[in-house]
């Protein structure tokens, strides 16, 4: 792992902000050194050009896909090269799953080159970039978050990765074992939707099962957020789900329950008035 420099972020939004600042001189300045220093034949100065160009006016998903483009540009043209310098290039992950604020977002645009590059053959010299993209985004999300490039793999080869994601809610870290349900969730916020789990769910029960006792909060709101996002298409399935998981639960679950259902709840719908009762 090189010595790596991501820019300095506040915690929060503060007056005068916004979230696309995170994305800027700085980032790419950052972007430049640590690239750099794992590949050699990186022209840093053509990256900045390219990046800079256009940036001004695009918001910080839109800041996060340029820039995985004008990564794209730079670096090895096989896919599976350029995804090793990546994650040569990042920092150390983050330490346990306290606030860390917004400085997380310089990862973005790893996150976008991964989504946009790993998912098609055509990338990597007609060979399956899966395994190369998994790692990527085991790396990427126990630093910032891969919930985002984590849809298109299970667009594009849902079986597969939900079979790597049910893998992962073992895993050690609390960030790839939120990954598991928070990239599967179907009306996951300012990502792309995932139009078959908003059909049908219960590909991804299995997952959800696994992690509802996670001893991470991290983890279990991410669960209880996705269940919520079932109750929006499916509330019967979503309140089974929950009428079974009433059964021993924990206090932990209790609140699992309840957090999952706060939204039909302040609906006036009497079953999740009913059970998140239950769950007190």
């Amino acid at each position: 792992m090189v010595d790596t420099k991501i820019p300095d972020a506040p915690r929060s939004i503060t007056r005068g902000s916004t979230l696309k600042d995170l994305l800027d001189r700085e980032a790419i300045d950052c972007l430049v050194l640590n690239v750099g220093r794992v590949y050699r034949r990186f022209d840093g100065a053509s990256f900045r050009r390219a990046a800079l160009r256009g940036l001004k006016p695009l918001g910080i998903l839109q800041r996060g896909q340029h820039l995985a483009s004008a990564l794209r540009e730079h670096l090895p043209e096989r896919y599976e090269s350029a995804a090793e310098v990546l994650i040569r290039s990042l920092g150390p992950p983050l330490d346990g799953t306290d606030e860390f604020g917004l400085a997380p977002f310089f990862y973005l645009p790893h996150v976008c080159f991964v989504g946009a590059y790993g998912v098609d053959a055509k990338h990597n010299g007609g060979d399956d970039p899966f395994e190369t993209s998994m790692k990527a985004q085991h790396e990427l999300t126990r630093r910032f978050s891969a919930e985002f490039s984590m849809r298109a793999f299970l667009l594009h080869d849902p079986k597969r990765t939900l079979a790597r994601l049910m893998k992962w809610t073992r895993d050690p870290s609390p960030h790839v074992r939120r990954l598991c349900s928070e990239g599967a969730r179907p009306r996951l916020p300012w990502a792309v939707r995932i139009p078959a789990f908003i059909a049908d769910p219960r590909p991804v029960l299995p997952i959800l099962e696994a992690l509802k006792d996670d001893p991470e909060l991290y983890v279990r709101r991410s669960v209880a957020n996705h269940v919520g996002d079932i109750a929006k298409n499916h509330p019967k399935l979503a309140f089974e789900i929950c009428e079974r998981w009433l059964e021993s639960a924990s206090t932990e679950r209790r609140w699992v329950i309840r957090h999952a259902l706060r939204h039909p709840a302040k609906k006036g719908v009497a079953a999740a008035a009913r059970l998140r009762k239950r769950a007190a």
